[in-house]
């Protein structure tokens, strides 16, 4: 079972766990929750949790629907909330004697290197002092453009940047299906997915999409970042009481098995990006080229899109834009848009400066 071998642990809780439909708290659920994760504790597990719930709690305290938020109104709402979600797991958890810190991220605290490295530092100080992070996206300055969006490739980011051995969204389906469960009595849970691209080429992926609380596509692109970071990830019902219990005692859940891989934090920081600036297709060429662990030039590229700077993320598409390499750009969108097609000797005079021969390189790049 994974969960026995997990040195680190991440535990993503979606609000609909916290609060039912009738806009009471699930208290009872919570507390077998934290029963769960004093069990973890005690076999040595560092724990963290990536919960949503800050909205939903503003919006019960203030008597508000949060369908007639606008964003502006709803970052005020989640500066309300989140006391309150912070009170309820203090309260619920001190009573196991597990002591809570509080962590809230940005889109742009994960994307960037060095504020990701930060995080880093911070989570690591915490498991030092025996306290269990709890992570929500910041919803109170975060705007549509530099948002998560969702806690499910929030938790998949935090797993990356903690070197986390598993992630467990809990949701309310027991895990991924060959086809929509509320609308085909014979579908399958699937109870293991090795490899993304192929697994899923069996799976009826519009019919699936259409069910889950947070969309089954956030949580396969959650799988995605785990597979190529080396975490193992399981979709599992939240809803069960003692949900963790239920995962070890009966495995009726799907497990997104890890790739092995031996790529370094730098590297896996690159490939787990959530919000690449852009866009390259190369030619077939530089596609070989890169499968032999060779750097992308210039004369390789066939098309520019996006507009993003030195340094950025992007996403290198061959020819049939299936996506084969992600990586940090040594150009600006529109140097390599002056370039491209050109042989390396031919940069200097096409911009004007001496600048590097390689628009992205080998060690700045991650093949997919």
């Amino acid at each position: 079972m994974y969960l026995d071998d997990s040195k680190i642990t991440v535990i993503k809780i979606g609000s609909s766990l916290l609060i039912d439909e009738n806009r009471k708290i699930r208290k009872k659920w919570l507390s077998s929750f934290a029963s769960d994760i004093q069990k973890l504790k005690y076999k040595n597990q560092k724990i963290i949790i990536v919960s949503s719930g800050a909205i939903a709690l503003g919006c019960k305290k203030m008597n508000f629907d949060k369908k007639d938020l606008k964003l502006d109104k709803s970052q005020a709402i989640a500066s309300i909330g989140q006391i309150e979600l912070m009170n309820l797991y203090s309260q619920t958890f001190s009573k196991f004697k597990l002591y809570i810190s509080q962590i809230l991220l940005t889109l742009e605290d994960t994307e960037e290197r060095r504020r990701s490295l930060n995080a880093k530092r911070t989570f690591e100080n915490l498991f030092e002092l025996g306290f269990i992070p709890i992570v929500n996206e910041n919803d109170t300055i975060a705007t549509t453009e530099i948002k998560y969006g969702d806690n499910d490739r929030l938790a998949s980011r935090v797993a990356q940047i903690t070197n986390a051995d598993t992630l467990i969204l809990l949701s309310d389906v027991d895990g991924l299906y060959n086809k929509n469960p509320k609308i085909f009595k014979d579908a399958k849970l699937i109870k293991k997915v090795n490899d993304l691209k192929y697994d899923l080429k069996k799976i009826n992926i519009k019919g699936v999409n259409e069910y889950g609380s947070g969309g089954m596509k956030t949580k396969l692109e959650a799988a995605k970042i785990c597979q190529l970071s080396g975490c193992t990830m399981a979709i599992a019902n939240g809803l069960n009481m003692s949900p963790i219990s239920e995962i070890i005692k009966k495995n009726n859940c799907t497990w997104f098995i890890s790739k092995i891989s031996k790529l370094d934090a730098r590297k896996k920081w690159i490939i787990s990006s959530v919000a690449p600036k852009g866009e390259l297709i190369i030619d077939d060429g530089a596609k070989k080229a890169l499968k032999n662990g060779k750097s992308l030039l210039a004369a390789g590229i066939k098309k520019v899109s996006g507009k993003f700077k030195k340094g950025d993320h992007i996403i290198v598409l061959d020819k049939k834009n299936l996506e084969c390499a992600r990586g940090l750009s040594s150009f600006s969108s529109d140097e390599i848009l002056k370039i491209m097609g050109h042989h390396s000797n031919e940069i200097q005079s096409l911009l004007g400066y001496i600048a590097k021969s390689e628009v992205i390189h080998k060690d700045d790049m991650v093949e997919v």
